[in-house]
Formats: C-alpha cells, structure tokens, sequence
C-alpha cells in the first residue's frame, strides 16, 4: 500500500527501485535532491531481494533514506525466481500511480527486472551506473547491465569509458548523459561522519595495521578451490596484518572447513564479523592499510579514498579504478593475490582525479530529468 497516494494525483510521479545494499548508496542523493523539485513526486519501492531488513534499515537511516513507499519483499530465491517475482509484484503495486519515470540503479537483478517490467507498462526507465562493462558473461551482472542499458530510455554514466561502451554497442548519442558516481555523493557528502565512527576502537585496530576482505561472489564463495585458492594468501597475509572480513554466514562455514583441512586452528589474525552499517565499513576502508575485495562499488570508493584496492577477480567493469584509481585486479590465484599485496609497500599509489566524481552527480541527473519531465 502506498502512503497518501491520492495527494499526488496532479504530479508526476517517479518511481526508485532499491533492491540490495549498493543501491542504497546510489539512490539515496538522487532521491534527497528530487525531493527538492515540487512538482516531481518521488516513490521509493524496496524489492527485499536483499533480505536481511536490519541491516536495510540501518543503511536507511545512515544515509537518511524514507521508508519504502512500496515493500515487495521478495526474499531469497534463485535469481530466476527473483526476478520473476519481482516483475509481477512490481507491476502490481505501481500500475495505478501513474508513473511516468521508472529509475533503476547498478546491476543487481532488481535493476533489469523493474526496467523490464515498466518497459513492458509503456514507463520510461532512466537507469543510473549505465554502461559499465567486465565482457565476461560468466558473470550475472554483466548479463543484468547489458539487459538493462539496451531497453532504458536514459542512460546515465559514471565514467567517460561508460559512454564510450554504450556508443559501441550502438546506443544513441541523446539518450546518454555523463553525469558522475552517484555513490560517491554518499560517500563525499558523509566523510565526516564516516571519520566519526568509532569503530576501530570497537575493534582493537589502529590505522594502517589492518587490512579489510570482503568475499560475496558465488564464484568464490560456493567453489572450494576458488575459496581455498584466496584463502591461502589471506591466511599468509595473516600472518602480519589483522584481516577484518565482514563475512556471509556459509561462507564463514566454508573457512572453517578450509582450516580444517589443513590441519591448523584459524588463524586469530583472521577476524570475522557480522556485516556493518555504512559508517562503520567505511571508516575501516578510509584507514585500512589495503582493501581485498570482489565487489564492485569498493573498487570506486578506495579509489576515491586513495586506497589500495586488490580485487580478486579476473575482471572488472570499472578499469576506470585501475588508470586512474587505486585498483589492481589480481584474480584468484594465491601467487598473484600475494605478490600484488606485497608490491603494495613500495608502489603505493595515489589515485588521480577522475571526471565528475566531486559529489554532485545526483545534482545533474536531477537537473536532466526536470528538464526532460517539466521541459525546463
């Protein structure tokens, strides 16, 4: 059920799909400044594909999001049955707002699912992070990237390689609009709570003498000899860094067995923890010696935080934080995770400034869709 719906009969309405915690990042500036447009009404909807709702609401009131307009509450299923779900209870809940504007962010499955699904109702979909390519189909989001950019009405990019992509693949020039990271407006616009944040005292660290993992990837996660393969340089890395690892309880029981296998106990240097709020991660990556990681937004925001950056895939949609950033991507295998990891020392890069990401991006879009919605 959506709230006061009736007051808003005579605007036009635009709907933001969330659906896991990177989207939150990305969506909260774009919703706080429409919200300054009166003749724009922004709907929030949540699709619960991410389902853990206490660390929803947290991130929610770390980044001072409203409470969902529109809970589909999804839940976990496979990414096929996601999907489905979400198309059909999305449909159902906004076909008698009168939307006009459907904005989707990332790449997770409520991205393609909603554009799709507002496709098909004759809404306009603008998708915010367009353009992003890794070139491998193994990878689930890439298929979610493509899917989405080839049927959104506006595309809006974080990079200059972004357009170049779209362009290729034969996108008109019109419908794309350089404007900027938009989760880099989060992150800029919060710097100083985030530095507020007493986690390291919490946690017993001091700055520089750790180092933060972050592993969510089936591909390493679910494949033994993918995570056993990590799991050797971590443990070595171990040895002399505290590792704090945000961890997914299956694959804590995963690095259990991993060390179990060997014959040793865990190492205590190897610190697991329950998934944080956005202040607290974040101030362990803004003072963390490096950041190990297969996530995709954590590649932008050691970046823009100037901190080295190993991410343990063989790939990247964002080369952006590899030329200009403070990324190395190292793939799986412990030779290389560990040789990277010890060149860090002496290569220790500061990372250049990249284009228009300086925390106004959500101005811009914001800017571009008036114009497009109100003709001004």
């Amino acid at each position: 059920m959506v709230r006061g719906m009736s007051r808003y009969k005579s605007l036009i309405n635009v709907v933001h799909v969330v659906g896991a915690r990177p989207n939150f990042m990305k969506a909260a500036p774009v919703f706080d400044e429409m919200r300054k447009i009166h003749k724009l009404r922004s709907f929030l909807v949540h699709t619960g594909q991410h389902y853990d709702r206490n660390m929803s609401k947290v991130f929610f009131e770390d980044l001072e999001l409203p409470r969902a307009d529109i809970s589909l509450n999804i839940g976990s299923f496979s990414q096929t049955t996601q999907m489905a779900r979400i198309m059909l209870r999305f449909e159902e809940s906004i076909k008698n707002l009168n939307v006009k504007l459907v904005i989707v962010y990332g790449d997770v499955t409520s991205t393609i699912a909603c554009a799709l699904a507002a496709k098909k109702m004759g809404i306009m979909v603008a998708h915010v992070e367009a353009g992003l390519r890794s070139y491998d189909r193994d990878m689930p989001e890439e298929i979610n990237r493509v899917a989405t950019d080839a049927i959104s009405d506006i595309l809006f990019t974080p990079s200059e390689d972004a357009n170049e992509n779209l362009l290729k693949e034969g996108i008109d020039k019109h419908r794309i609009h350089f404007v900027g990271n938009t989760m880099i407006d989060s992150l800029s616009k919060n710097i100083k709570r985030i530095e507020s944040s007493n986690i390291l005292r919490t946690k017993n660290l001091q700055k520089e003498d750790y180092v933060v993992l972050t592993l969510h990837r089936p591909s390493n996660v679910d494949n033994i000899d993918t995570l056993n393969s990590i799991l050797v340089a971590i443990n070595n890395i171990a040895q002399n860094f505290k590792v704090v690892f945000p961890v997914h309880p299956r694959t804590s029981k995963n690095i259990k067995s991993f060390f179990a296998k060997r014959g040793a106990a865990a190492n205590n240097n190897l610190i697991a923890v329950s998934p944080m709020r956005y202040f607290d991660f974040m101030k362990l990556i803004k003072d963390s010696y490096c950041t190990l990681t297969d996530s995709g937004g954590i590649q932008e925001e050691t970046t823009f935080l100037g901190i080295p950056c190993l991410t343990l895939r063989k790939s990247t949609e964002r080369p952006i934080t590899v030329c200009k950033g403070t990324n190395t991507v190292v793939g799986i295998k412990s030779s290389n995770i560990l040789k990277h990891f010890e060149d860090i020392g002496c290569k220790r890069r500061k990372n250049k400034p990249i284009a228009l990401w300086d925390g106004k991006a959500s101005k811009r879009i914001v800017k571009i869709i008036k114009r497009l919605s109100l003709g001004k």
